[in-house]
């Protein structure tokens, strides 16, 4: 595949652990979820579909792993690595059974900071020593980041590709080229109608959603190359 549209999950159902504020629209009931992967499943072309989860939360494995082996689906989790064995996360078994499974296990970073706000150190630290935990936890290398919060810039870019990434992960919304270092999500959010989410997944999306990403877009672009 050398472009696709990828749709970044976060958690699904109840959640098991204290949310970050402003974090639970970005979960959705096990419906929805199973809503969007039908659709997915169910398109001309699953394979167009890249299918990301953020965060490393349990129900990556107890909801959505189920989900995605039952349509035959393939996902890739971006994970951080200091809630690794916390309650309403992701152990070190479930990684391993995610990765058995053929899923794609990538870096989402340490804590769930910004990374732009970090200085260079912590930056670094950030990015190297969350993909070397889980290089150590899956016995190969993890070349791929999911940007927390859709947050980056210039520095952020070239520092991903020192630490030796070979793909990050945006939230900017619209396809992707396999060939492109950086390459843009959308997400699906609990408080999207079910006509919402299915015109998100057909490429259908409102005109203004279409303006506001447009214009998030070019400013990052700004970002990173001003």
């Amino acid at each position: 595949m050398t472009t696709g549209t990828s749709i970044i999950f976060h958690g699904i159902g109840t959640p098991e652990r204290a949310l970050e504020p402003g974090e639970a629209p970005y979960w959705l009931s096990v419906s929805q979820f199973e809503y969007a992967l039908d659709r997915i499943a169910q398109a001309p072309d699953p394979d167009h579909f890249t299918i990301t989860f953020d965060d490393g939360n349990l129900s990556d494995y107890s909801i959505a792993l189920p989900a995605l082996a039952a349509r035959n689906l393939r996902g890739r989790f971006f994970v951080l690595t200091d809630r690794i064995g916390q309650v309403g996360s992701l152990d070190v078994e479930h990684l391993h059974t995610l990765r058995d499974a053929g899923m794609t296990i990538g870096s989402h970073g340490i804590g769930h900071t910004v990374w732009p706000t970090l200085d260079d150190a912590a930056l670094t630290e950030e990015l190297c020593a969350s993909r070397a935990q889980l290089e150590k936890i899956c016995g190969h290398p993890v070349t791929e980041a999911g940007i927390p919060f859709g947050r980056y810039d210039a520095r952020v870019l070239r520092a991903l590709r020192d630490a030796g990434y070979t793909a990050a992960w945006s939230s900017d919304g619209g396809n992707w080229r396999a060939n492109n270092f950086l390459r843009p999500r959308t997400s699906l959010r609990g408080d999207m109608s079910t006509h919402e989410m299915g015109a998100t997944l057909s490429g259908q999306m409102p005109p203004l959603r279409r303006l506001r990403r447009a214009l998030g877009m070019s400013r990052r672009r700004w970002m990173t190359t001003g």
